[in-house]
Protein backbone atom coordinates (compact mmCIF):
# COMPACT_ATOMS: atom_id res chain seq x y z
CA UNK A 1 0.00 0.00 0.00
CA UNK A 2 1.52 3.60 -0.88
CA UNK A 3 -0.70 5.26 1.39
CA UNK A 4 -0.91 3.30 4.89
CA UNK A 5 1.15 0.51 5.97
CA UNK A 6 0.09 -2.94 6.11
CA UNK A 7 2.80 -4.03 8.52
CA UNK A 8 1.23 -5.18 12.03
CA UNK A 9 -2.22 -4.24 10.91
CA UNK A 10 -5.40 -6.78 10.55
CA UNK A 11 -6.36 -5.83 7.14
CA UNK A 12 -10.35 -6.04 5.83
CA UNK A 13 -10.39 -6.42 2.33
CA UNK A 14 -13.73 -5.93 0.66
CA UNK A 15 -14.96 -5.88 -2.76
CA UNK A 16 -18.71 -5.63 -2.33
CA UNK A 17 -19.89 -5.87 -6.11
CA UNK A 18 -18.36 -8.61 -6.39
CA UNK A 19 -15.40 -10.36 -5.38
CA UNK A 20 -15.26 -10.97 -1.87
CA UNK A 21 -19.24 -11.49 -2.08
CA UNK A 22 -18.76 -14.24 -3.77
CA UNK A 23 -15.96 -15.27 -2.14
CA UNK A 24 -17.99 -15.36 1.32
CA UNK A 25 -20.95 -16.96 -0.78
CA UNK A 26 -18.61 -19.92 -1.81
CA UNK A 27 -17.62 -20.80 1.63
CA UNK A 28 -21.05 -20.81 2.71
CA UNK A 29 -21.85 -23.56 -0.06
CA UNK A 30 -19.02 -25.19 1.03
CA UNK A 31 -15.89 -24.67 -0.92
CA UNK A 32 -12.78 -25.88 0.22
CA UNK A 33 -10.38 -23.10 -0.11
CA UNK A 34 -10.10 -19.61 -2.66
CA UNK A 35 -7.29 -18.78 -3.90
CA UNK A 36 -6.59 -15.23 -4.97
CA UNK A 37 -4.67 -14.33 -8.07
CA UNK A 38 -3.89 -10.37 -9.31
CA UNK A 39 -2.78 -12.07 -12.57
CA UNK A 40 -4.82 -13.41 -15.16
CA UNK A 41 -2.53 -16.36 -16.43
CA UNK A 42 -1.83 -17.79 -13.11
CA UNK A 43 -5.04 -18.11 -12.10
CA UNK A 44 -5.62 -19.79 -15.65
CA UNK A 45 -2.84 -22.41 -15.10
CA UNK A 46 -4.92 -24.11 -12.08
CA UNK A 47 -7.48 -25.81 -14.13
CA UNK A 48 -4.56 -28.05 -14.91
CA UNK A 49 -4.32 -29.02 -11.09
CA UNK A 50 -8.18 -29.66 -10.60
CA UNK A 51 -8.99 -25.96 -9.27
CA UNK A 52 -12.52 -24.70 -10.50
CA UNK A 53 -10.99 -21.31 -12.54
CA UNK A 54 -12.95 -17.99 -11.31
CA UNK A 55 -13.08 -14.24 -12.27
CA UNK A 56 -13.82 -11.43 -14.73
CA UNK A 57 -12.31 -8.43 -16.20
CA UNK A 58 -14.48 -5.65 -16.63
CA UNK A 59 -17.01 -7.14 -14.76
CA UNK A 60 -17.27 -9.77 -17.70
CA UNK A 61 -16.42 -13.76 -17.04
CA UNK A 62 -12.58 -14.53 -18.28
CA UNK A 63 -13.30 -16.56 -21.11
CA UNK A 64 -12.11 -19.96 -20.77
CA UNK A 65 -12.91 -20.14 -17.11
CA UNK A 66 -15.41 -22.18 -14.93
CA UNK A 67 -17.25 -19.17 -13.46
CA UNK A 68 -17.67 -15.84 -13.39
CA UNK A 69 -17.79 -13.03 -10.29
CA UNK A 70 -21.77 -13.30 -9.50
CA UNK A 71 -22.47 -14.88 -6.15
CA UNK A 72 -25.32 -17.04 -7.69
CA UNK A 73 -22.87 -18.89 -9.42
CA UNK A 74 -21.07 -19.72 -5.87
CA UNK A 75 -24.35 -21.54 -4.31
CA UNK A 76 -24.38 -24.66 -6.24
CA UNK A 77 -23.48 -28.28 -5.05
CA UNK A 78 -20.61 -28.25 -8.03
CA UNK A 79 -18.44 -26.07 -5.25
CA UNK A 80 -18.49 -28.63 -2.59
CA UNK A 81 -15.54 -29.90 -1.52
CA UNK A 82 -13.83 -27.95 -4.09
CA UNK A 83 -10.43 -25.12 -4.61
CA UNK A 84 -11.00 -22.23 -6.41
CA UNK A 85 -8.59 -20.45 -8.55
CA UNK A 86 -9.79 -16.89 -8.36
CA UNK A 87 -8.63 -13.21 -10.27
CA UNK A 88 -10.99 -10.43 -10.58
CA UNK A 89 -10.26 -6.55 -12.05
CA UNK A 90 -10.20 -5.37 -8.49
CA UNK A 91 -10.61 -7.70 -5.64
CA UNK A 92 -7.76 -9.87 -5.65
CA UNK A 93 -5.95 -7.10 -6.72
CA UNK A 94 -6.33 -5.44 -3.33
CA UNK A 95 -5.53 -8.68 -1.55
CA UNK A 96 -2.27 -8.87 -3.49
CA UNK A 97 -1.41 -5.28 -2.27
CA UNK A 98 -2.29 -6.29 1.34
CA UNK A 99 -0.10 -9.19 1.80
CA UNK A 100 2.58 -8.53 4.27
CA UNK A 101 -0.33 -7.53 7.24
CA UNK A 102 -0.34 -9.55 10.19
CA UNK A 103 -3.99 -10.34 9.30
CA UNK A 104 -6.09 -10.43 6.21
CA UNK A 105 -9.83 -11.32 6.37
CA UNK A 106 -12.51 -11.07 3.78
CA UNK A 107 -14.97 -8.58 3.97
CA UNK A 108 -18.33 -7.77 2.87
CA UNK A 109 -22.06 -7.03 3.70
CA UNK A 110 -23.14 -10.56 3.47
CA UNK A 111 -20.70 -11.45 6.37
CA UNK A 112 -20.77 -7.97 8.63
CA UNK A 113 -21.19 -9.45 11.78
CA UNK A 114 -18.62 -12.58 11.46
CA UNK A 115 -16.08 -9.65 10.59
CA UNK A 116 -16.83 -7.13 13.19
CA UNK A 117 -16.59 -9.91 16.08
CA UNK A 118 -13.57 -11.18 14.95
CA UNK A 119 -12.34 -7.20 14.39
CA UNK A 120 -13.65 -6.84 18.28
CA UNK A 121 -11.16 -9.72 19.40
CA UNK A 122 -8.24 -8.48 17.14
CA UNK A 123 -5.34 -7.21 18.71
CA UNK A 124 -3.45 -5.34 15.58
CA UNK A 125 -4.67 -1.69 14.49
CA UNK A 126 -7.13 -2.32 11.88
CA UNK A 127 -6.96 -1.03 8.22
CA UNK A 128 -10.15 -1.52 5.58
CA UNK A 129 -9.05 -1.79 2.11
CA UNK A 130 -11.48 -0.72 -0.74
CA UNK A 131 -11.21 -2.75 -3.84
CA UNK A 132 -12.84 0.70 -5.29
CA UNK A 133 -12.61 0.43 -9.60
CA UNK A 134 -9.04 0.15 -11.23
CA UNK A 135 -7.64 2.51 -8.76
CA UNK A 136 -10.79 4.76 -8.51
CA UNK A 137 -13.02 5.23 -4.95
CA UNK A 138 -16.56 3.87 -5.39
CA UNK A 139 -19.22 3.88 -3.20
CA UNK A 140 -20.28 0.87 -1.91
CA UNK A 141 -17.31 -0.49 -0.36
CA UNK A 142 -16.68 2.91 1.20
CA UNK A 143 -20.18 2.16 2.38
CA UNK A 144 -19.04 -1.35 3.97
CA UNK A 145 -15.75 0.45 5.39
CA UNK A 146 -18.52 3.06 7.38
CA UNK A 147 -20.90 0.34 8.44
CA UNK A 148 -17.90 -1.42 10.18
CA UNK A 149 -17.14 1.66 11.47
CA UNK A 150 -20.63 2.46 13.42
CA UNK A 151 -20.36 -1.04 14.46
CA UNK A 152 -16.89 -0.70 16.16
CA UNK A 153 -17.61 2.86 17.18
CA UNK A 154 -18.15 2.42 20.76
CA UNK A 155 -14.72 0.20 20.84
CA UNK A 156 -12.64 1.77 18.65
CA UNK A 157 -10.93 5.48 17.46
CA UNK A 158 -10.57 6.27 14.03
CA UNK A 159 -7.03 7.43 13.37
CA UNK A 160 -8.08 9.97 10.71
CA UNK A 161 -10.81 11.58 8.99
CA UNK A 162 -11.59 8.62 6.31
CA UNK A 163 -12.91 6.21 8.81
CA UNK A 164 -15.45 9.36 10.09
CA UNK A 165 -16.33 10.60 5.96
CA UNK A 166 -17.27 6.50 5.53
CA UNK A 167 -19.14 5.95 8.30
CA UNK A 168 -21.46 9.07 7.53
CA UNK A 169 -21.97 8.09 3.79
CA UNK A 170 -23.13 5.12 5.56
CA UNK A 171 -25.29 6.85 8.01
CA UNK A 172 -27.02 8.68 4.84
CA UNK A 173 -27.04 5.11 2.81
CA UNK A 174 -28.22 2.36 5.36
CA UNK A 175 -32.01 2.89 5.56
CA UNK A 176 -32.13 1.82 1.40
CA UNK A 177 -28.58 1.06 -0.15
CA UNK A 178 -30.27 0.04 -2.99
CA UNK A 179 -31.40 3.34 -3.95
CA UNK A 180 -29.21 5.06 -2.38
CA UNK A 181 -26.28 3.82 -5.09
CA UNK A 182 -28.72 3.80 -8.18
CA UNK A 183 -26.40 6.25 -9.76
CA UNK A 184 -23.44 5.18 -8.35
CA UNK A 185 -20.76 3.98 -11.46
CA UNK A 186 -20.27 0.17 -10.58
CA UNK A 187 -24.02 0.12 -10.33
CA UNK A 188 -24.41 1.69 -13.58
CA UNK A 189 -21.71 -0.95 -15.20
CA UNK A 190 -23.43 -4.17 -13.73
CA UNK A 191 -26.76 -2.86 -14.73
CA UNK A 192 -25.65 -2.43 -18.67
CA UNK A 193 -24.35 -6.37 -18.12
CA UNK A 194 -27.78 -7.27 -17.59
CA UNK A 195 -26.66 -8.65 -14.27
CA UNK A 196 -28.88 -6.33 -11.37
CA UNK A 197 -29.41 -9.26 -9.36
CA UNK A 198 -26.63 -9.28 -8.05
CA UNK A 199 -26.72 -5.60 -6.48
CA UNK A 200 -29.33 -6.33 -3.97
CA UNK A 201 -27.91 -9.62 -2.80
CA UNK A 202 -24.40 -8.00 -2.28
CA UNK A 203 -25.86 -5.17 -0.23
CA UNK A 204 -27.98 -7.82 2.30
CA UNK A 205 -26.80 -7.79 5.47
CA UNK A 206 -25.80 -10.97 7.43
CA UNK A 207 -26.64 -13.54 5.46
CA UNK A 208 -23.78 -15.91 6.48
CA UNK A 209 -21.80 -16.27 9.68
CA UNK A 210 -18.68 -16.86 7.36
CA UNK A 211 -15.01 -15.20 8.24
CA UNK A 212 -12.67 -16.06 4.83
CA UNK A 213 -9.08 -15.84 6.49
CA UNK A 214 -5.64 -15.40 3.88
CA UNK A 215 -2.84 -17.61 5.13
CA UNK A 216 0.42 -18.63 3.25
CA UNK A 217 -2.03 -16.99 -0.13
CA UNK A 218 -4.77 -19.33 0.47
CA UNK A 219 -8.52 -18.31 1.93
CA UNK A 220 -10.00 -20.82 4.20
CA UNK A 221 -12.82 -20.36 6.51
CA UNK A 222 -11.67 -19.27 10.09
Amino acid sequence: MHLYPVQDRTVVVVDIFRATSCMVTAFAHGVESITPFANLDACRSMKAKGYITSGERDGKKVEGFDKGNSPFEYMGPDIAGRKIAFTTTNGTQAIEKAKGASKIVVGSFLNLTAVTRYLLLNEHNILVVCAGWKGKVNQEDTIFAGALVEKLKDYLDPDCDAPVMAQRLYREARTDMVDYLKDSSHVRRLARLGIQKDIGFCLTPDQYPILPVLKDGILTVR
